[in-house]
This record gives C-alpha cells, structure tokens and sequence, in this order.
C-alpha cells in the first residue's frame, strides 16, 4: 500500500502526516472541567494505546482547567471548540496542542482570523473539521442534497480561508454517518490537498453499529494510503475506540504489536465457558507488549490443530484444557487454571 503524501504536522509530542505511523485518537467523556475525572480517564486511554486526546471545552472553566489537566498527561491534548471563537483564544493560552474549530460555526471573518492569529503566534495546529450534520444551505442546495462533492468542497473552502490569512499549519476532518459517502468524500479531498487528513465515520452508533461501520468505513479508506489519524467513534465507553482502532490498524497491516486474540465460534463440542474465557484473554492481552497470536479453542478435537498458526494458545476439554506453545502441546491444568497458565506464559514469553 502506498499512502497518499501528506505534510507533516506537530502536535504536541506527536508528528503526523508524511511517513509517521497513522495515530490513534479518542476523545474524553467527562466535563472537562473536572480536572480529576479528565486525567484519570486520559490516563486510562493512554495505556491503552490512545495517542492524541480530544477535550471538548465548551466554557470558560472548561478551558481554564486545561492547563492543570496538561501537567498531568502524556499525549498531545486537542480542544474541541464550536461557535465561540473566545473559548478557542483561551484553550490555546491554557495550553491546548491543537484546536478544532468548523470556521463556518465561528462567526466573522474577523473572530476567524482572531484564532488564526493567535494559533500563528503560538504555532497551534488547527484541525479544521466539517461534518454532514452542518453543510452549508447553499451547498446543501447546489449538489441537491449532502453528498460528498459538498462535503470536500465546504471543507477546501474552508482550508482557503485560513491560509489566505496567512497560515497553513492545518488538518482537516470531513465526516458523515454515511459511511460509503465518506468514502468517497476521502478519495476525493486526498487527491486536492497535502494536508494531514484525520479520519473516522461520525455518529457511527453503539458498540456493535459503530465498530462495523468504523471497520468498513476506515478499511476502505485507509487501504487506499488515505489517512493520518484515526478515531472509532462509538457510543460507549472510550476504551472499546482504543481497541478497535488497533485492531482496525493491525488487521490492515498498518501496525505492528499487540497481542492479536483469535477464537473459535463455539459448537456442540464446547465442554468449558469458551465465550466468558475468550473475553477475559482478551482484556488480560492488552496489558502485555508482545507481538504474538494467542488462539483461544473450546474443544480438544480441533483446538491443536487451529491454533498451530498462533504462537499460544488454550483449548478446552471437560473441566480441563491444554496450553499450546508454537503449535505444540505443552500441558494439560485445570479449567479454572487456564487463565493463570496463559497469563504465567505470557509474563515469561521469550525467556
């Protein structure tokens, strides 16, 4: 795969665009204005793997408390800013790495070119983002409806504007619930523009709608060298956005590292909780820095066989279950003890 070639920015700590490895992004569900609740959950994230945070700041305290919340993170932090441009001065005095604005919801070309000023000054990325739900009337009424066309060119516009104000330090988002219109809005705009361009399919639902959409939406787009940073977004506990980005990366060959976690579908010879085991191998695997496949079997029949190709794995029997290492066999431990023979492995891997 050859991605597209794009400009690179600097967000706090981290360099996107060019040839740097696409980030991972989420953004926080708590009110930014409680400082506590804000860095616990960024922590959180960031073990995880999140690698740019995205704070909405919707009040002034909000973007006050941004610079406590700086002194206690890691990764670079972007203020989501919509309508009042003063919010957008003050996130970035307070000490935000990028901010995100639509122009078009900021007001005046003057309060436009006020953020553009100041972001200048302090050489803030800003990311500018257009999304379905808010597409200009007249664009709306010139492509007969939201398409994509509209979409990229409200976008460009947009971009045009900020750097006849003499400023190109820029990313853009486009985004819709519509995940083959969004698509087909990032072949369009990739090929009109070096920006760095983040990425994801907005709205796109609860766990399970929202990692299906995500998955194919950014499959498409990214398998085509299209994208410099990524957000899954679901409505759901951020966590579950960290977890299917890496997967979404890793199946695509964009990212190595990580445990990946494969498990068979259960059948009439499952003899053990094969569903509650996988799910817990699952959770266990994120905390370890490995780049191996563990395969997670229900039944003695087949397991060995199936989990050849990974580099661990367990399978199930009646009360009891095997650990296999490298396609082999390499003991038998009780079912309630499959979880703490994988972990021990896990924990001496290599040695």
């Amino acid at each position: 795969m050859v991605r597209h070639k794009t400009k690179e920015v600097r967000i706090g700590n981290c360099v996107i665009g060019g040839n740097n490895p696409i980030a991972i992004q989420s953004m926080t569900n708590t009110h930014t204005e409680d400082v506590d609740a804000t860095v616990a959950q960024i922590r959180q994230l960031t073990k995880a793997g999140c690698e740019i945070i995205r704070c909405a700041v919707p009040t002034m305290e909000a973007a006050k408390a941004l610079t406590e919340i700086k002194k206690q993170i890691t990764i670079p932090l972007v203020a989501d800013i919509h309508f009042d441009y003063k919010l957008a001065l003050a996130a970035m005095e307070y000490g935000a790495d990028k901010i995100r604005i639509n122009p078009g919801n900021i007001g005046s070309s003057d309060r436009v070119k006020a953020v553009v000023d100041e972001a200048k000054a302090r050489n803030i990325p800003i990311r500018v983002g257009v999304n379905s739900g808010s597409l200009e009337k007249n664009l709306v009424e010139k492509y007969h409806g939201v398409t994509a066309e509209g979409l990229v060119e409200s976008a460009l516009d947009k971009v045009a504007m900020i750097e006849d104000m003499g400023y190109d330090n820029l990313v853009i988002s486009i985004k819709s619930s519509d995940v083959m219109m969004c698509v087909k809005a990032h072949e369009l705009i990739a090929d009109q523009t070096d920006h760095p361009l983040h990425v994801g399919i907005t709205e796109a639902g609860t766990i399970i709608s929202g990692n299906i959409k995500s998955s194919i939406g950014l499959g498409l787009i990214l398998n085509q060298g299209i994208g410099d940073t990524i957000r899954v977004s679901l409505t759901g506990d951020p966590l579950e956005e960290i977890k299917s980005a890496k997967l979404i990366l890793r199946t695509l060959g964009l990212r190595k590292g990580g445990i990946e976690v494969v498990s068979c579908p259960t059948c009439g010879r499952t003899k053990i909780d094969l569903i509650g085991l996988a799910n817990q191998v699952e959770t266990m695997v994120a905390e370890f820095p490995l780049d191996i496949k563990v395969a997670v079997m229900g039944c003695v029949v087949n397991g060995p066989g199936e989990a050849k190709e990974a580099d661990l794995g367990v399978a199930g029997g009646i009360g009891e279950g095997l650990i296999i290492k490298h396609g082999e066999v390499f003991k038998k431990v009780p079912e309630e003890q499959l979880l703490d023979a994988l972990r021990f492995e896990l924990e001496h891997w290599g040695q």
